[in-house]
């Protein structure tokens, strides 16, 4: 029988091995707190990728769209937005055409239902249309620019008018109001078909300047190019030391001026954007975005 004898480093390595024995454990147990932190990091985030946003707005649009874009990128330094600005009814032939849209937002509903109904190469994202926005057309006249005019009903005492041409909104809200306002015969529901002959031959030779767009006959009038012209109410934003509202023509005789929005989906088209187009989509309708929309003389659509 042999006997151990002790000596005097036999504590010390005993601490040792029992200090090993802790660190490790204690290793293992903060490892797996990390682990765990990290999976619940993940759970919900969303994806922060940089994404390009299409935007076809139309060109009455343009300046809001501009600053929500803006203080919107601020908060989410991944989106780039791509707008384009023109009438609903260019950007939707364009959009048929085959040109990549992630989000198209009218000034009419026309345009957007007909999207709606299908087209080659794509389609509106079911569940994301909103019909966000109303305006309102007005009928305005450059600074002391002594018009005779002093209603809708009496343009005909102006030299000339500028007036967007059928395919754009505007001019479809303008030729409604005239119709139903009994100064032009034409079908109301068809006011496209209205052309600016039958316009000037109904209004004793008033000559009419074709635009393209609502944003062409605010910049004729205010330059003093036309006597008068009908603009959405937005549009006078920015022009208070240029333009002079001469009437606010009522839905009763426009229609009800409504601005749908939603996201589109093409072959091209990838789940990132689509992702960020619909949480955009959201965001247009927070009370922080209508503050910037009412600023510019749009209202909530209820």
């Amino acid at each position: 029988m042999s006997l151990r004898i002790a000596t005097g480093t036999d504590g010390p390595r005993k601490e040792r091995k029992g200090l090993k024995r802790k660190f490790a454990a204690y290793a293992g147990l903060a490892f797996g707190l990390i682990l765990i932190a990290g999976l619940f990091a993940g759970c919900g985030k969303k994806n922060t990728a940089d994404v390009d946003l299409s935007i076809f707005a139309a060109k009455s649009l343009n300046g809001v769209m501009d600053e929500i874009c803006a203080a919107y990128t601020k908060a989410h330094p991944n989106v780039n937005f791509q707008n384009n600005y023109d009438s609903s009814g260019t950007l939707m032939a364009q959009i048929k055409e085959g040109a990549k849209c992630n989000i198209f937002f009218s000034a009419g509903v026309a345009q957007m239902d007909e999207l709606q109904n299908g087209y080659d190469g794509g389609s509106v994202v079911d569940g994301t249309r909103v019909d966000l926005l109303n305006n309102q057309v007005c009928l305005v006249t450059y600074k002391n620019s002594g018009t005779a005019v002093t209603g809708f009903a009496d343009i005909s005492k102006a030299k000339n008018m500028a007036l967007a041409d059928g395919t754009v909104p505007v001019g479809q809200y303008t030729r409604a109001a005239l119709v139903n306002s009994k100064m032009v015969e034409g079908d109301a529901s068809n006011p496209q078909a209205i052309s600016d002959s039958d316009i000037s031959k109904a209004l004793d030779g008033l000559e009419i300047n074709s635009c393209a767009n609502v944003g062409a006959v605010a910049s004729a009038v205010a330059e003093g190019a036309n006597e008068i012209g009908t603009v959405y109410y937005s549009d006078t934003f920015g022009y208070e030391n240029q333009l002079d509202i001469i009437e606010k023509l009522p839905n009763s005789l426009t229609g009800d001026v409504i601005y749908p929005i939603a996201a589109l989906k093409g072959d091209s088209t990838t789940s990132d954007e689509l992702e960020a187009a619909k949480e955009f989509i959201a965001y247009l309708q927070t009370d922080e975005a209508m503050s910037v929309f009412e600023k510019y003389h749009f209202s909530v659509n209820e």
